[in-house]
């Protein structure tokens, strides 16, 4: 089954597990049998040579589905183990009827040793479900470090043991699955935060049940940025059209000595498609600029009332990378956020507009693009506290400047009031080096000159980012430099 694009809170999925059961009258074992052959289903087909399995169960309805995958792998004609990592007294409900069918079918169910694991040619993770706030504490920590000391592949039923399903957040020992399959909605927590590092490959299955379309209690809390909204930001050109068509693009950045970032901003914004675009900085930059990219148009200033002439011809401008934090880069932010037009806010712009009253305005009509510091800066709070609970700090920028935001990272995330907010699950680690947030702020900036809008153009615009740097990822992720990203987008917005 395909990945669905709206994701959910733990507690909407015990909701809708309620749903089912209450509501539609699927009793609560006949959606953990159905777990159950779903994994039988996708494990056969991830693993299709895998003939010996360990299956590690905990006693709550997590392990309950081990005991159901147990069965009816046996019944396959798998060698299968289960591994009770607490004691079968403890197991209660719909659990313990998967737990007394297993025995009654004549698995082979052993209290759990860490020996045991090496029996198996692929081990299934059951241990403990949605419901971890916490960090895994007791007997099942020493569980989770022998499964990952195991070297064996892992294949994590619902959500890996020790990943927050909301935060995304392993709070101390957790599981690192080769791949995930998630029942009935796709948990937050598997793509953002730790989740991709922790759940690898995800999978998904909804057990037959489908949200009530009008339950506002079911609504996403997340959404996936999806390849389709390539296309609908940039539709194929006509064919008289002329560079006017495509948007006026004006950067403001570059103070002295920081020729590189606008330099990089500019021609990203050139490779998506925008069709005029100006860099406007400080005088000593110029030559560097011009003569690396002479599409450019280079306008030098010194003091900010030479940026009035371009910022009123500019649809579009973009304010930050390279900019610093001297009298000359404030006076310029100023004479940008004065301006009325578009902005793309990044880098140093935001911690100018973090120290400016606190940080206490409203930038209506901007897209931000905060780094975890930078957000924490906006917020008047520290790093680890944005990352602790990455969708929860875009919540709070997005209140707090009414503006959408940019929240960067390993699993971007992208809101707006009013909107859902979206990630983007592409990128990879090759691309967390210098500059590749002017590449993003130069794509942003010239998809929004040609589709006008700020939610789509934030979405689309780190889509394709993301997707260039996975290209230029293919041959190797160390050694990546921004320019590559830079020159790859035109290909990622051309679908």
């Amino acid at each position: 089954m395909a990945l669905p694009t709206g994701l959910y809170s733990a507690a909407q999925v015990r909701a809708l597990d309620s749903y089912a059961i209450e509501q539609l009258g699927v009793p609560g074992y006949t959606l953990m049998k159905r777990a159950g052959e779903a994994a039988l289903r996708y494990l056969r087909s991830r693993w299709p040579t895998a003939y010996r399995i360990v299956i590690v169960c905990g006693s709550g309805n997590n392990g309950g589905d081990g005991y159901v995958l147990a069965r009816f792998a046996q019944a396959a004609g798998l060698t299968v183990t289960a591994l009770s990592a607490s004691s079968p007294a403890a197991i209660k409900g719909d659990a313990l009827l998967a737990y007394n069918d297993a025995v009654a079918s004549g698995a082979r169910i052993l209290p759990f040793a860490p020996a045991l694991l090496k029996e198996g040619e692929l081990i299934v993770d059951a241990l403990v479900g949605t419901g971890l706030r916490s960090a895994v504490r007791g007997e099942l920590v020493p569980v989770v470090q022998a499964i990952n000391a195991a070297g064996r592949p892992v294949f994590a039923l619902d959500v890996p043991s020790g990943l927050d399903s909301d935060t995304g957040v392993a709070h101390g020992e957790a599981v690192r699955a080769d791949c995930t399959l998630s029942f009935v909605g796709l948990k937050t927590g598997l793509v953002i935060g730790d989740g991709p590092e922790f759940a690898g490959t995800l999978y998904f299955d909804d057990l037959e049940v489908t949200p009530p379309a009008d339950a506002a209690q079911f609504a996403p809390r997340l959404e996936r940025i999806l390849d389709s909204e390539v296309v609908e930001a940039l539709p194929r050109r006509h064919r008289g059209a002329h560079k006017g068509d495509f948007g006026r693009v004006l950067i403001v950045g570059s103070g002295p000595s920081m020729p590189g970032a606008t330099r990089l901003a500019g021609e990203a914004c050139l490779r998506v498609g925008a069709g005029l675009v100006t860099v406007a900085v400080a005088p000593e930059n110029l030559a560097a600029i011009a003569s690396g990219r002479p599409e450019l148009i280079c306008l030098p200033f010194r003091e900010a009332d030479e940026l009035q002439e371009a910022i009123d011809r500019a649809q579009v401008i973009a304010v930050g990378p390279g900019l610093g934090r001297s009298s000359w880069a404030r006076e310029a932010l100023d004479a940008v956020l004065n301006s009325g037009k578009p902005l793309v806010v990044d880098a140093d712009a935001l911690n100018l507009v973090a120290e400016a009253a606190a940080g206490k305005i409203l930038l209506k009509n901007c897209i931000l693009t905060p780094h975890p510091g930078e957000a924490a800066r906006l917020l008047g709070t520290d790093t680890d506290d944005i990352q602790r609970d990455r969708l929860a700090a875009l919540s709070s920028l997005v209140e707090r400047y009414g503006a959408t935001v940019v929240l960067k990272g390993a699993g971007t995330l992208v809101g707006a009031p009013d909107r859902t907010p979206g990630v983007c699950e592409r990128g990879n680690p090759g691309m967390a080096s210098a500059g590749m947030g002017d590449v993003l702020t130069g794509a942003i900036a010239g998809i929004l000159a040609q589709s006008r809008n700020p939610w789509l153009a934030a979405r689309v615009g780190v889509l394709a980012h993301a997707m260039a740097g996975d290209a230029v990822a293919r041959t190797g992720e160390r050694g990546l430099l921004a320019s590559d990203v830079a020159r790859e987008l035109r290909t990622c917005v051309n679908l």
